[in-house]
Parts: structure tokens; C-alpha cells; sequence
């Protein structure tokens, strides 16, 4: 704000002048200050002002003050020791001041006697002195912020930043557990813990908060049931139209509270729910909080109380009648009473039977019973001993917010008010509503719930105000005179809106958001502003209608109040106390005074300018003034005033005419629907009205205007309100509402003319209903003009300036696009419907459903139509209707695409409509309509993709409307043609009508796909899940689609149980998967992995029925095993041979675990049927014909053989014919490598072009990436670090070198690394089946050759596919081209000497062992392991007997020759001598280099580590001889064979037989192979080592 716009505040003080007469007579003085005056405080006789830039002065009476020569002071004195502090607040006591500094410090001054001030020690604290407030509950103890501090006679409260109340001095006003006073230390009042408190303030003896309402639970309620009885809380009748709830359920057996329980019941929150039936508890009290008797008992007989409670009731039920909508035929209930005396008891009954007629949420209940309290001491003979007795045993409960079941009947009320619920259902249980309207349709929330407050910085209309203290003058507002020690909700401004608390010396006042004000408490000189009774209770300040007030002040006896009129300048109200002129009168004498019945005007408020607050205390009243500064502050007062008078008049809308409405049990969704949306709206309104008026009273920063800040909420909640009045209107809602208005309001219905102010005679009810309802929306065009009218107070180049301009237009043109747009649109549709035939209507008319254009005027035909046929098009803002004789069919716009047809060829104006099931082509009249036409359909349709409906795009949200919708486009449509398509519900991604991008299917019968489409077909990855009613299960389907069906990998979980993971083709299994049987995949009977052709078992497979322990390996067709085979079982029989129809049928080999063996016939499963040999383990055997199972006894006829010693040759035949009748390893698995074929573009091995291959592997590895960059998790980040690396192709040109060869080497390693690249997919699913193949079952001894000869097959497979993608590696065998020679080389004569080194000849298993090799090791060398398993235990036996020995005697054992033998060796790093008695010392490191061939995985890195062994021996013996020196083979073997020996090798057999079975051939007659063949010459000089 520019400096000379900064408004200069002025203090006026009014000092009552002592004379006759009403207070217009008195004259304000101004007290002059150099700076403006923020806030102001007065106590009993001093005042506190704070002026800007955070000084604080006093004045007044100040006994306080030392220094001073005369106690009372005229002129303000600066409080000089709070010069350095920044002050932001103020407050005055009696007799003592306090103030919050800008840190958040509390300072104290003034009378101590009673430790006010908060410090010990001082009866009198001359100067402001720093209080502390510590929390010591937290660990360390944690200073609090304080926000404001309120002052009383002899206590003070302060508001903590975390909205908690601390309190200090003395009286039961403080709020605490405590009887010991003065209470010198600030404590936390622990009865408002968990409660948000907005504001305190201070009485004389008592305290005020206001607090925010607590949220509605987030859970729903468990309790259902009684705790003691167990019977339900809740009973439902279900009638014909409706259901009847009732809540009145009565617990027979009480419930006796011993104090622990009473306590821990009652404190919990309001919203528990508690059975209590004149329970009583003894809790002693501080005596100053007894109730003392009153002097004069308003009810002296009962006659008088009978009259007191009519009259009270009947006050109360017209006050709910404004309230809620409450019907009288609510559920009765019935209560039993056993209360204390017999006068108690009628009471009591007479109590219920007021309720019941009332209904279950009258407020006066609660002020009736608890009067039952104050009456029933005054029954004649109760002595007052008693009074006082039962006072003290029924004030806990009833200070702790329970008195009776009709109290917590009361919290019901208080909690539907918390939840926000639907007025409109208010007459049965709210929690059971909320319960039952779960399942049930649509509940709107009609009472004002709708704001999210944080959302908007606004403050909270949902308040409500505690009290506790004295109460001997009612000023408590609980309908008693009794005291509370602790605070205590009163009741009766529940739902009051309450906005701002003030509390007098002995009377307390609330200000509501619709600007009435509360009072209640003492009423001796007219304070309270109302002669209402009684006083205990908060009635309404009489005022004029159209007095709207907006701050309170209270002081000793009196009351000033702040409004605003007609006119925009403030005007001041008092009510109270009269002054009388003579000085020289004692206190009881001044009471008596006259005093106001109402408040009164005061007249001199017009020349005091705009006030901005007032305040009040002792017998002194404040006001604040602003300066006028160029029309700025009485701009802000208008809008103020122009928002306060808005709501007041939503509000009385609400009350007067739509609460009646509802009472009819008009229960129209429509109607609810707009009642919800204005009390949204009244609710906002509310919140902006309070936030203006604490907005003039502090900080006046143009940015912290709400409807600047936040114009979004209030536009939005404006247009939602539009809506709902056009949704009424459009469905002849207001013509419907004209006979229930009648009825309410009689023939005339005057309140709704009243609240219309429709200036038009003679309108039509209905009209008026509309105008009324269409109201709200002028307020926009105020907002805009108040806005304006601020913006001329600045520069027009300031940035303030600019932002009130921008809103103002907001809300100008959203008034304008609301008011001629959206309400014309309705209007038009409701005419529309008028004219419409009604048949359609019914069909077609829906209340958000708006008419665009339509084509009655022939203006659009349907090309090609017949002659006679009638076609009407309608253009909705949500569907293209059109029209024929009795039919109509509705287009969705969101699914219509519409262009125009060329009009070069034709000379027509056409239009092609697309929808998703049918296309058309629509003429126009002229260019013009055709424009039209094509122009709205366009823009209906842009406005129902943006999902705007029919609310349009407002101006206010610069959204530009694009030219044409986009032909790619989100939305859900179903389908009534496409016959696999019919009914279903398709939602996702479309192109020019058909499915195309991600989405999902839904069918009615429960199918559902969700993933791509393509050109309207499944198309992509995707997932199917199928309902199976049989088995109560789903069949789904994960994976690859093409053209609508399944095709491409995936994995189908069918219903019964059983997993198909692998190749599918137009729906059905086809090429390589797995299908797991059984329930539970970790014990699945059985599983199959091998090829299928059109989802049946055909080519080889291996079968592992894991029930019957057999694993079959062969060949299959039609699901039934056919062709050669083996079968191996758990027990250890091998079989090999033919299958026929699913048996054993024909010539086979059976082995049993003891190798005897039979070669011949069979006709079934393990049935010999035939000629054949039988074999026994030793050697002999029987020729001729067997029948019989194996395994029981066979029947034979034959010859028997015993062979002889030179027969031998025969026996060796026999054995080595094992794996003849297998399926060859070549025929396994193709349909794996034909799919890997498949993935790099060829259809056949080897056959296409090469670089097509590449162009797939980057289409794959882009695809995968593209997924890894869309959920990330899936992947590793190694693996994410391969995926890159693999996008660069090795490059080379000409013959494989070296150098290129190592990189080919390199880029398989990392392709295998990876299932995203075909060849690392290829090797994955290789892995997969040789495992599923050679372990469990599997590991068969039998099977090692099989499983050697199929890792062979799959070297060459795959070294085939290599020479695929690098064309140029030579062949198996072949040598690598020599690097190109550099000039001025090295001496070639000295190349050509070398032998040629094992690295530069090609061969398959060097480049490919090391990537498959470590994958397959475990199955493979278990095999090796069982086969060699009888040797490597001889061998075994003998390493363990040699090594007993030491190291010198081992030596000399093998033979060594002595000039071999270590005369020193290196322990732990120390050389020693070796001694006769030395153990495993000697050749130590040549025999750590050996043991590491066992972690070694191919024969390459085992030869490699011979090799190593070799030079480790070498290396110590040229150590030991120091010369030159060449190993002859007789000299070196003893010494390998020591090493071998101490190596310690457990499977050394199996080791050398892998190495001897995959050798690279090239190797095995150089160097490595010489060094094989020792070590192999070792392990079978070990088994055969005798000790001599």
C-alpha cells in the first residue's frame, strides 16, 4: 500500500459521564497519539493501547506504578521497558495487564494478590515482566508460543500457537485439577487437550473459549450394541416405502459408575456413547466452586415450574423449528427414571414427556434438566445440608458435559451436527444413517460440509463455546446457577455459528456468522440487551431487522456492539448500565440506576467515521477509527457489509423456505442436490463474511483477500450452484415445487415473494421460484464491482492494482457466462422439452442433459433416407440424438467423430459422422447450416472430453477452445452391435471410432481385458481374466495379443489349478511351453515343458508326473506320448525305447538300479511282451520269449547263458548300447530355437536377410527400455547398464580378427546376460529345460551321456544362430585372420616358430561354454558325481589312508627323487626347516593353486588351473636347485602326484571326466592336453596305489 494511502487509526474512548438519562448524552473524547492505534484493552480502571510499530502505552488509574506521582493517569504514559520488544497484542484485567510480544513471549504487570501475573513471590509487578510458559510435559521442557492473552479479576488464560488454553491466578475459572491456589505457574487446561481453540476471553469469575468443532470421525463406528446389556443400540422396521430407525434403545440393567469408570466414560469425547442412568459420583470440589444457595429461588412451588417448562419447550421448539428440520413423528422413546426422590422422579417424567412431544434434539432438554437440579434443592423439607450434598455428588457428571440418557440424546444431536448430516434426514439416528446410506443410493450432504477449510485459509463456521467458573449469575449459559470447575460445551449455541466470544464482568455475549448477537448471564442494568428469561440460558440481543453485527464489546455492566446498517459507515449500539450525575454514591446505590430494556443507537457514532473495532471493560467503552484515505476503507466496509447482508439472506432462504419444503419429506434427489450445493455455497459465504470482518479489524494487506487469493473456489462453487439450479429447471423442478409452496406458505406464498424481491407483478409462482434461485449469481457482479471500486485506490501501474483488475474480471465474466449462457441454455431446454413428444422425453430428459441445436427446421437430413421416413437430429451437450417415428438412437459425444465432407464432387453440404458401431453421412440445408452444425457438434464434443458437460468452458478459466476435438482421444463407451463385442463397456484410448492405445473391456458376464488395442482389436500385451462359475474361479491370461486373439508369449493360470506359461497362435498353445498341473505350483502332480501345436503335446517334451515319481523324456502327438522316449523313476529303473498311444509298445531298453538290464519287447507301461535278452549284473543273461510286469514275476521261456572268461567282448557290447533308442540330441528342443529364429525375423534357421536380425534385437531392447523407463522397479540397475551397453552393435569390416573376435565375445556374454535380448532369452529357457530334465527325478546316472551330447547340440545351435548375426566368423575349427602387420614390425621369421595358440582357432564351446556352462553346472556335475560315484570312493579311501603319513615319508613313498625334496618351507610367512614329523607343509601353494579347480566351471578355466599347478611346482623346485632345469616326465609325475594327493579333491573323478567330455578339440594334443592326461594318469594311479 503506498505511504500516503497508510491509514491513520484513531482511538476514541467514551467515559460514561455521570448524569441522567440514556448514554447518547455522553461525548467521546479522542485520545491523540503519534502513531495509529492497533488495538485497544480496557479493564475495570485503567486501559492498554498498542500502536503501530509494537509500543504499548497505559492509562487510566495505575496504583501499580511507583514511580508516579498521582495513581491516575489522563494522557497515555509509554511502557517503556516493552520498547525493545515488538508488542502484537494486548489485554487488560481488573487490575492487572498483559501483553504477547511478536516472538511469541507472554508480559505481565499490574495487581499479583492472586497470582494473575504469573509470578511468584510479588503481590505487586510495577513494570511489564516476562512470564514463562513451559510445557514440562515434553522432554527437555519446551517453551510455548503464546498467540493472545485474556485477563480477568483474578486469572488469566492464554491461546498457545498449538490452539491449547494455559492458565493461571486463582478460582475455579482456571480450569484445572487443582484446589491449591493461587496457581503462580501457567498450566495447560488438560479438558480442552485435543481441541483446536480459536479465542478466549476472561470474565470477571469465569472463562469463555471458542472452539473449532472437532472433524467427523474418519472410521465408522464399531459399537453397535449395548455394552451391559448386549441388545442392539439400533432397531430397523422395514415398511412397504420406507424404513423406520430407531435409536431409542433403553439398557435394562443401568449402569452403575463407580468414579473411575464415571470419569474415564464421561471424559472421553462427546461422541462416546454412554448408557448413564442417574448415576451418581463423589467427587469433593474446590469450596470456591460451590453452588451457594440463591438468595431469591425464581421457582418457589410447583405449579410455577409446571408453567416454567411449557413455556420453556414451547420456546424451544419454535427456536428448532428455525433450526432443523426436525419432524415430531421421530421414534419415541420411552425412558425408565429411577432418580433420587419421588419429587426428582416427576419431574423427570414430566421432562420426558415435554421431549418426546418435542422430538429427540431439543435444546431445552439439557436447560430442563439441569434446572431439575436447581429446583430440586428447593423442594420444601430438604434441609440445605442435603442441597449442598447432592450438589457436589451430581456436579462432575454434569460438568463433564452427561447428565441423564437425555443428555447423551443431546450429544446424538451435537454429533449430527459434527457429521455434517443431511438435514433433510435429521428426524431418524445420525449414525445410523450413516450407516445405512452406505448401501443405499446417493445421500447429498445438505447441511454446509462442503468447503475443504484448509483448502481456502478461511476460518471455521463449525465453532463452539465452552465455559467454566463462576456461575452464580447464570453467565455460564448452561440454564443453572451452578459453578464448573472445568469447561463445559454449551449446548445451546450448537450449530449457532459462532464466530467471536466476549465476556463482562458478569455476563457473556457470542457473535454468530449471521451477525446476531448471544448474550446470557447477569442482567441488572440491561446488559444482555433482551428482557428475555431465563438468563442462564444464551437468548438473542433484540435489534432492528437489517442491524447486522460485526464486533462486541463487554464491560463491567455494559454491552457495545458494532453494526452496520443501510448505509456503508458503521454504527455503535449500547446497551446497560446508566450513570447518574451525582458523584458521591456508594456501590449498591449506582446499581440502581436506570438501564436499558433494549440497546440503543448511539447518536454521536455517524461523526466518529469508519470504526474498524470496539472493545469495552470496566465502565469505559473503545472505538477504533480509520482514516478515510481516498475511499480505500470505506470500499473494504461495503464489500464487508455487502457479503454479512448476502449471507443473512442465503441463510433466511435456507430457514424460511427450503427447511418447510423439506419438512413435507420432499425428498427429490434434484431438490437435495441443490440444497446441498447452496449451503455449499451459503457455507463459503459465511467464511468470507467472518474472514472480511477480522479482516478490517487487523491487518489491511490487499493480498490476504479470500476472494483475491482464492477466486478459483468461490467461481467453482458459483458454477456448481448454477448447475444444480439449471438441472431443476431443466427437468420442471420449480413448476413441480409451486404445489408444495402452496401448501406450506398458503395461496399467495408472500415468503417467497418477500425473499424473490421480484420486481415483476404477476409472474407465474414458478418464475418467481426461479428467480429466487437464480439470485446468487447477481452477487458475482458485486464482487466484480467492489473490486473495481478498491482497484481506483491505487496506482494503476502497481502490481495490487493489476490483481484486483484481473479478479474483477473473473467475476464479471463468469456472472455473465453463468447468467445469459448457462441459464439461457436451460431455459431453451426446458421450452424444448415442452414442445418434445413425451414419450422420448422420459428416455432422453435428464436433469445435467442441456439442448445445443436441433433440427426441426429440415435444416439437416439423413443422406440416402427413404421418402417417407422422418429423421430428426438433436444436438445435446452430451449425446447426437436422432430421432425417428417412435424410435430414437443416441449418440455419446465423446465417441462421435464428425468432418466434413468436399463439396467439389458432390455439390452437397455433407457431414461424416463416425461412431464406434456405425458411420453416417448427414446434409445440410446451406453452407451455413452445414457450418453451424459442424462448428456445434465440434465444440459439444471438445466440452464433453474436457469433462466440462454442460457447465461450458467459463471465460474466467483462459482455457481456449481448440478448432476441432483431436481424433485420438480418451473415453468409455458400450457397445450394442459387434457381436464379440456386445454389451461390453470399453474404456481407453480411441482413434477415429475404434479402440486404439491402452484400455479396458468389461462384458457383463464378468470377462474383462485390460491392455492395447489396435485398430479396435486386442492388439499388444495385455491381461484376460475369465469367471469360471464351476469352479468359482477365474481363468486369466497375461501376455502377448495380435489381431484380437491370443498370440505371442504368455502365461494362461486356468480356473482348475493348472499354469500354461509359453507359446500361444490364434488362441491356443502353440510352439514351446510349460504347463504346470495341480493346485499348488510348489507341489504340482505334474508338469510338462516341451512343444505344442495348436494346443496339443506334439515334438519332444519331458514330462514329470511327480505323484508316480517318473519323468519321461521322448517325443509326443495329439497330448499322448508317441516315437522314441526314455522314462527314468524315482526308484532308479531307466527306461528307453518306442511309444505307442501313451505306452511302452515296441523295442526298449530297461535298466534296473543294480544293472540288470532286458532288451527286447514290450507291450504296456513297464510290460515285457516278446522276444528279448535279459542280463544279469554279474554278466549272464537269458535269451528268449518274457511276459509280465517288471518288477513282479516274468514268465519265460528262453536260454540261459553263462559267459565265459574270453566271452568279455560280448558284455561289452551289451553296455554300450544305452541312449541308441533316445531321441537324438539334435531333435530336442527346436521349437526353442525356432521361436529365438522367429524373434530375429527369420522363419526358418538360417534363411533371411542379416541385417534384419539387428533391426529386431533393437526393437526389443528399445520396447523393454521403454517399459524399464515406465516402472523402474522391474529392473536392476546392472541390468539397466547392460540394456545400454547392448545398443551399440559390434561393427567390423572383412576378416574376424583377434581384436574383433574378443569384442563378439564380449557382446554375447552381455547378450546372455539379459531375457530382454533374443539370444539371453534363448539361453534362459535352455537353462529352464535342462534343469527341468536332469534334476529331481532326473538325476539319473543313466542320463549323464544324454546330458553331455545336449549341451554339445546346443553349442553348435547357438554358434549356428552367432555366424547368423556375425557373417563373417569362420566356420567350427577355423583359424582367426592375423592382424594387420604394422611396417617396421618385429621379426617375422620368429612368428612362424610358435605353435599355433589355442586362441586363434574357432570352436563353440570356447565363446560359448563360459556364458552356458556356469548356468547348467549343477545338474551336469551331479550326474558326473552319480556315475562316478563307485571310483571316486575307492580313490577317496586312499587320498585319506596316503595323507596320514608326513610329508618326507610320502615323498619317499611316491618315489620322489631327494634333490626334489623342500628343505625349507614358509609358514605363516616363516621360513622352517622340514623335519620328518612336518605335515602338509611341502609344494603348500601348487596345492591351494589345485584345489581351485572345484570352483571352477569350464574345462578351459580347469586346464588353465593345471597349468598353474605345473609352474607352482616348477617355480619351487628351480628355487630348491637353483639352475635351469627340464622336467622329464618320469621325474615330474611323482611330484604332480603329491600335489594331487595333498589337494584333497573329493570329486577329482568327475572333474577329469567333464574336462575329458567337453575339451575344446584344438586343445588336446597341445600343452594342456599332455598336462590333462597326467592328472588323469594321477587319479587312477591313486585307486590302484597299494601300501607296501
Amino acid at each position: 500500500m503506498s505511504s500516503d494511502l497508510k491509514k491513520k487509526r484513531r482511538l476514541q474512548k467514551h467515559t460514561k459521564r455521570r448524569n441522567w438519562g440514556y448514554s447518547y448524552s455522553t461525548t467521546p473524547e479522542r485520545v491523540l497519539l503519534s502513531r495509529p492505534v492497533l488495538q485497544a484493552a480496557l479493564g475495570a480502571r485503567h486501559g492498554v493501547l498498542l500502536v503501530e510499530g509494537g509500543h504499548v502505552y497505559s492509562f487510566g488509574e495505575l496504583p501499580w506504578k511507583q514511580n508516579q506521582t498521582s495513581s491516575v493517569v489522563t494522557e497515555p504514559v509509554l511502557e517503556a521497558v516493552l520498547s525493545e520488544q515488538r508488542v502484537v497484542f494486548v489485554a487488560a484485567g481488573s487490575a492487572h495487564s498483559g501483553v504477547v510480544t511478536e516472538d511469541g513471549g507472554v508480559h505481565m504487570w499490574g495487581e499479583n494478590a492472586h497470582g494473575q501475573c504469573g509470578l511468584s513471590g510479588l503481590s505487586v509487578i510495577p513494570n511489564p515482566t516476562p512470564v514463562g510458559v513451559l510445557n514440562s510435559v515434553a522432554t527437555p521442557p519446551q517453551t510455548v508460543t503464546i498467540l493472545e492473552v485474556a485477563c480477568g479479576d483474578q486469572h488469566t488464560l492464554a491461546l498457545s500457537a498449538k490452539h491449547e488454553v494455559w492458565a493461571w491466578g486463582s478460582g475455579c475459572q482456571l480450569g484445572l485439577n487443582t484446589s491449591t491456589f493461587p496457581v503462580w505457574k501457567p498450566q495447560k487446561v488438560e479438558h480442552l487437550a485435543g481441541r483446536h481453540v480459536l479465542q478466549v476471553a476472561c470474565g470477571a469469575a469465569h472463562s469463555l473459549v471458542l472452539v473449532r468443532c472437532l472433524p467427523p470421525p474418519q472410521e465408522p463406528r464399531k459399537q453397535d450394541k449395548c455394552g451391559q446389556c448386549h441388545q442392539l443400540l439400533y432397531t430397523m422396521t422395514d415398511k412397504e416405502d420406507h424404513v423406520i430407525i430407531s435409536d431409542g434403545h433403553h439398557c435394562p440393567l443401568g449402569v452403575e459408575l463407580d468414579s473411575g469408570e464415571a470419569k474415564s466414560a464421561l471424559e472421553g469425547s462427546p461422541d462416546e456413547k454412554v448408557c448413564v442412568e442417574a448415576s451418581e459420583t463423589n467427587t469433593p470440589e474446590p469450596d470456591s466452586c460451590r453452588a451457594t444457595g440463591g438468595k431469591s429461588s425464581p421457582y418457589p412451588d410447583e405449579q410455577a415450574v409446571k408453567a416454567y417448562l411449557k413455556r420453556l419447550s414451547d420456546h424451544a421448539l419454535a427456536e428448532h423449528t428455525t433450526k432443523t428440520p426436525s419432524t415430531l413423528h421421530s421414534a419415541q422413546v420411552s425412558l425408565k427414571h429411577n432418580s433420587v426422590t419421588p419429587m426428582g422422579s416427576a419431574l423427570n417424567n414430566l421432562v420426558v414427556s415435554c421431549a418426546s412431544a418435542v422430538g429427540e434434539r431439543v435444546v431445552s432438554t439439557y436447560e430442563a434438566l439441569s434446572l431439575r437440579k436447581v429446583i430440586g434443592y428447593w423442594v420444601p423439607g430438604e434441609g440445605r445440608e442435603r442441597v449442598e450434598e447432592r450438589l457436589r455428588q451430581e456436579e462432575p457428571i454434569q460438568g463433564k458435559k452427561s447428565s441423564s440418557l437425555e443428555d447423551i440424546r443431546e450429544e446424538e444431536a451435537e454429533l449430527s451436527r459434527r457429521l455434517s448430516l443431511p438435514g433433510l434426514l435429521s428426524q431418524v439416528s445420525p449414525r445410523l444413517l450413516r450407516r445405512t446410506s452406505r448401501h443405499r443410493a446417493r445421500a447429498i450432504p445438505l447441511a454446509p460440509g462442503g468447503i475443504p477449510e484448509a483448502d481456502a485459509h478461511l476460518p471455521s463456521l463449525q465453532t463452539e463455546v465452552w465455559s467454566w467458573g463462576r456461575g452464580q449469575e447464570g453467565q455460564l449459559g448452561h440454564g443453572d446457577l451452578l459453578s464448573r470447575p472445568q469447561p463445559v460445551y454449551v449446548k445451546s449455541l450448537n450449530g449457532k455459528e459462532v464466530l467471536r466470544v466476549a465476556a463482562g464482568a458478569h455476563h457473556s455475549l457470542a457473535l454468530t456468522a449471521q451477525s446476531q448477537v448471544f448474550s446470557w448471564g447477569c442482567n441488572t442494568s440491561g446488559q444482555l440487551g433482551h428482557m428475555e428469561s431465563p438468563t442462564t440460558l444464551p437468548h438473542l440481543t433484540k435489534l432492528s431487522d437489517g442491524i447486522r453485527v460485526w464486533d462486541i464489546g463487554a464491560g463491567q455492566q455494559h454491552t457495545l456492539l458494532l453494526a452496520g446498517g443501510d448505509c456503508i459507515q458503521p454504527i455503535l449500539y449500547y446497551s446497560g448500565q446508566q450513570v447518574k450525575e451525582v458523584m458521591e454514591q456508594t456501590e449498591e446505590e449506582e446499581q440502581t440506576g436506570e438501564y436499558t430494556q433494549q440497546p440503543v443507537l448511539l447518536p454521536f457514532c455517524m461523526n466518529l467515521g469508519y470504526v474498524s473495532s470496539v472493545c469495552a471493560g470496566g465502565r469505559t467503552c473503545a472505538a477504533l477509527t480509520d482514516r478515510n484515505v481516498m475511499g480505500f476503507i470505506a470500499s473494504l466496509h461495503e464489500l464487508a457489509a455487502a457479503e454479512r447482508k448476502y449471507y443473512c439472506k442465503l441463510r433466511n432462504i435456507n430457514s424460511l423456505l427450503l427447511q418447510p419444503l423439506l419438512k413435507l419429506g420432499m425428498t427429490v434427489w434434484l431438490l437435495q442436490n441443490l440444497i446441498g450445493r447452496l449451503g455449499r455455497l451459503s457455507q463459503l459465504t459465511g467464511q468470507n463474511s467472518a474472514s472480511l470482518t477480522s479482516f478490517l479489524r487487523r491487518s489491511r494487506d490487499i493480498r490476504g483477500l479470500v476472494i483475491l487469493e482464492d477466486a478459483h473456489l468461490f467461481l467453482d462453487t458459483y458454477s456448481e450452484y448454477c448447475s444444480a439450479v439449471g438441472d431443476l429447471l431443466v427437468m420442471g423442478g420449480f413448476q413441480a415445487l409451486v404445489k408444495p409452496c402452496h401448501d406450506v406458505f398458503g395461496k399467495g406464498a408472500e415468503v417467497v415473494q418477500k425473499l424473490s424481491k421480484c420486481s415483476e407483478e404477476g409472474l407465474p409462482l414458478a418464475d418467481i421460484l426461479a428467480h429466487l434461485f437464480y439470485m446468487p449469481i447477481k452477487h458475482l457482479h458485486e464482487y466484480g464491482r467492489l473490486l473495481l471500486k478498491l482497484a481506483t485506490c491505487y496506482e494503476v501501474s502497481s502490481v495490487d492494482y493489476q490483481k484486483l483488475q484481473d479478479a474483477c474480471s473473473k467475476y464479471e465474466s463468469m456472472a455473465l457466462h453463468l447468467k445469459r449462457r448457462r441459464r439461457k441454455e436451460a431455459e431453451y431446454t426446458l421450452h424444448f422439452w415442452k414442445s418434445f413428444p413425451g414419450k422420448m422425453t422420459d428416455s432422453l430428459r435428464k436433469p445435467s442433459r442441456r439442448l445445443i441445436c436441433e433440427s426441426s427446421n429440415k435444416a439437416l437430413t439423413l443422406q440416402n433416407a427413404g421418402r417417407f421416413s422422418v429423421n430428426w437430429f438433436i444436438l445435446f451437450n452430451d449425446a447426437l440424438v436422432h430421432a425417428q417415428f417412435s424410435t430414437h438412437h443416441v449418440f455419446p459425444l465423446a465417441t462421435l467423430w464428425v468432418e466434413p465432407i468436399s463439396e467439389a464432387n458432390t455439390g452437397l453440404y455433407g457431414l461424416k459422422v463416425t461412431s464406434p458401431e456405425e458411420s453416417f453421412t448427414l446434409l445440410a440445408s446451406s453452407p451455413a447450416e452445414k457450418a453451424k452444425w459442424l462448428r456445434s457438434i465440434n465444440q459439444a464434443v471438445e466440452q464433453a472430453l474436457s469433462g466440462l458437460g454442460h457447465d461450458g468452458i467459463p471465460p474466467s478459466t483462459g482455457v481456449t477452445q481448440r478448432a476441432d476435438p483431436p481424433i485420438s482421444r480418451t473415453a468409455s463407451y458400450t457397445f450394442y452391435k459387434d457381436s464379440r463385442l456386445k454389451e461390453a463397456t470399453y474404456e481407453g484410448r480411441w482413434v477415429s471410432g475404434k479402440p486404439h492405445g491402452r484400455g479396458v473391456v468389461k462384458w457383463p458376464d464378468g470377462r474383462m481385458y485390460t491392455g492395447t488395442f489396435k485398430n479396435g482389436l486386442e492388439d499388444g500385451f495385455g491381461d484376460y481374466v475369465v469367471p469360471n462359475k464351476n469352479l468359482n474361479s477365474c481363468d486369466n491370461y497375461q501376455g502377448q495379443w495380435k489381431d484380437g486373439k491370443i498370440h505371442g508369449f504368455g502365461t494362461f493360470r486356468y480356473a482348475s489349478g493348472e499354469i500354461y506359461e509359453g507359446s500361444f497362435q490364434d488362441n491356443m498353445r502353440h510352439g514351446h511351453g510349460m504347463l504346470r498341473s495341480g493346485r499348488l505350483n510348489s507341489t504340482s502332480p505334474s508338469v510338462f515343458i516341451g512343444q505344442w501345436q495348436y494346443d496339443k503335446k506334439s515334438g519332444y517334451g519331458v514330462f514329470d508326473d511327480i505323484t508316480r515319481g517318473e519323468k519321461y523324456m521322448g517325443m509326443w502327438l495329439d497330448d499322448q506320448r508317441q516315437g522314441n522316449g526314455v522314462v527314468v523313476t524315482q526308484f532308479g529303473l531307466y527306461y528307453e525305447g518306442a511309444f505307442n498311444n501313451n505306452k511302452m509298445m515296441g523295442t526298449g531298453v530297461l535298466l534296473s538300479e543294480d544293472d540288470t538290464t532286458f532288451e527286447g519287447d514290450f507291450s504296456e507301461d513297464w510290460t515285457l511282451n516278446g522276444k528279448g535278452v535279459l542280463t544279469m549284473p554279474n554278466g549272464d543273461y537269458i535269451e528268449g520269449s518274457f511276459s509280465g510286469v517288471w518288477g513282479t514275476g516274468l514268465k519265460m521261456s528262453g536260454s540261459y547263458y553263462k559267459p565265459s572268461l574270453y566271452d568279455s567282448d560280448k558284455e561289452k557290447a551289451h553296455a554300450l548300447k544305452l541312449g541308441r533308442l533316445a531321441v537324438h540330441s539334435e531333435e530336442k528342443w527346436k521349437a526353442v530355437f525356432l521361436e529365438c529364429w522367429n524373434r530375429l525375423g527369420c522363419d526358418s534357421p538360417g534363411q533371411g536377410q542379416t541385417t534384419t536380425p539387428w533391426d529386431n534385437i533393437a526393437v526389443a531392447l528399445t520396447a523393454n527400455r521403454r517399459q524399464q523407463r515406465d516402472s523402474p522397479e522391474l529392473l536392476s540397475r546392472s541390468h539397466h547398464k547392460t540394456l545400454e551397453s547392448l545398443e551399440f552393435i559390434p561393427q567390423h569390416v572383412g576378416p574376424v580378427t583377434l581384436e574383433v573376435y574378443h569384442t563378439i565375445r564380449r557382446y554375447l556374454v552381455k547378450a546372455c546376460d539379459t531375457p530382454l535380448h533374443p539370444l539371453g532369452r534363448l539361453v534362459e529357457t535352455l537353462v529352464s529345460v535342462y534343469r527341468m530334465t536332469y534334476v529331481g527325478v532326473g538325476a539319473n546316472r543313466r542320463l549323464l551321456p544324454q546330458a553331455v551330447n545336449e549341451i554339445k547340440s546346443y553349442l553348435s545351435r547357438i554358434f549356428q544362430l552367432v555366424r547368423f548375426l556375425f557373417p563373417d566368423l569362420p566356420e567350427e575349427g577355423g583359424s582367426l585372420a592375423d592382424p594387420p602387420k604394422e611396417k617396421g614390425g618385429s621379426d617375422p621369421a620368429g612368428k612362424q616358430l610358435e605353435s599355433p595358440k589355442p586362441g586363434c582357432v574357432v570352436s563353440s564351446s570356447a565363446l560359448l561354454l563360459p556364458v552356458l556352462l556356469p548356468r547348467l553346472y549343477p545338474p551336469l556335475f551331479t550326474l558326473y558325481a552319480l556315475e562316478k560315484e563307485k571310483e571316486d570312493d575307492v580313490y577317496w579311501e586312499c587320498v585319506l589312508r596316503l595323507n596320514k603319513q608326513p610329508d618326507l615319508a610320502l615323498l619317499a613313498f611316491l618315489g620322489v627323487q631327494q634333490k626334489f625334496w623342500p628343505v625349507t618351507v614358509t609358514v605363516h610367512g616363516e621360513k622352517q626347516q622340514v623335519l620328518s614329523s612336518t605335515k602338509d607343509a611341502c609344494f603348500a601353494s601348487a596345492v591351494e593353486t589345485l584345489q581351485q579347480i572345484s570352483t571352477t566351471f569350464t574345462p578351459s578355466d580347469k586346464l588353465q588351473v593345471i597349468q598353474l599347478t605345473f609352474e607352482e611346482i616348477t617355480q619351487e623346485v628351480l628355487a630348491l636347485l637353483k639352475q635351469d632345469f627340464l622336467w622329464s616326465m618320469d621325474d615330474l609325475f611323482p611330484v604332480f602326484l603329491f600335489v594331487v594327493l595333498h589337494a584333497r579333491i573329493r570329486n577329482l573323478g568327475s572333474e577329469v571326466s567333464l574336462i575329458e567330455d567337453l575339451m575344446d578339440p584344438c586343445v588336446q594334443h597341445g600343452e594342456h592336453g599332455i598336462m590333462f592326461t597326467t592328472l588323469k594318469a594321477c587319479y587312477y594311479q591313486i585307486q590302484h596305489e597299494k601300501i607296501t
